[in-house]
Parts: structure tokens; sequence; C-alpha cells
């Protein structure tokens, strides 16, 4: 099965130092991104829960490219999840552009790929919405 492609894009009203370091924050994931909760397993692992238990999917993840402020790419390595995935962060005006794109392998074959033709435009939406919560925490500068 061919990957599936999905991107959001924020500006983010605060310079990108501060906007990598809320990112990046695994403990405060549960603040800005919808229904998740994040934590580091090691220095380049991560896992990531969404949902409400028990339904929900963990997503654990391999940190693969850490050029902070500028940009974090993973590679998704869980059962359901997989795929890569990168946050870039760049000098946009009077603040920062944040673009979130994932590039995922779908589980369940013909099945997967028919759901994410359903998913998808709620899975952006969610993403975009996630965002935007994440622009609301940081202070105009």
């Amino acid at each position: 099965m061919r990957p599936v492609y999905a991107a959001a894009a924020v500006h983010v009203p605060a310079p990108p130092e501060q906007v990598f370091a809320l990112i990046t924050d695994w403990p405060r994931h549960r603040e800005w991104m919808f229904m998740t909760s994040a934590r580091r397993t090691g220095e380049r692992t991560l896992e990531a829960y969404t949902g409400v238990w028990p339904l929900g999917f963990l997503d654990t993840m391999t940190i693969t490219h850490w050029e902070p402020p500028a940009l974090m790419r993973v590679t998704h390595t869980g059962r359901v999840v997989r795929g890569r995935g990168a946050i870039r962060v760049s000098p946009q005006g009077d603040g920062s552009r944040v673009v979130w794109a994932e590039e995922l392998e779908l589980p369940f074959g013909v099945l997967g790929q028919a759901g994410w033709a359903l998913a998808r435009p709620l899975v952006l939406a969610l993403a975009r919405r996630s965002l935007r919560t994440l622009a609301s925490l940081l202070p105009a500068t």
C-alpha cells in the first residue's frame, strides 16, 4: 500500500525558540495536542497515547533528526501508526510558522485506505485545531 500524507500549518506569534521548546516539552503535549499525552522514553524515543483509555492507541516514535529550533523528524514505529513525521518551525513576520506533516503507512490494507478517505478531513481538522491551541499558549512577541 502506498503511504498517505497529511499536513497542517499555523502562524504562532512567538519566536521559533519558544515555539520549538513548547512543542518538545512532552509533558505539556496534552495542553495542545487533541486528546494526546506524550512522554520521552529514551534519549531518542517517545511515546504518545491518543484517546481516552481504553479507547485509543499508543504511538511509539524514534527521533531521527533533531535541529532546534527549526526541525524535528520522527519515525513512527507502533502497531497502529507507522511512517514518518516532521515538525518544522521557521521565522515568519512577528513570530513563527509551524508546519506539521505526516507520511503514514496505514494498517488493514485496503480497508485502511478506505478508512483514511473517510478519516482524513477529521484528522486534518484536529491537526489544525491542535496547532491553533499551541499558538494560543504562547504570548505574542
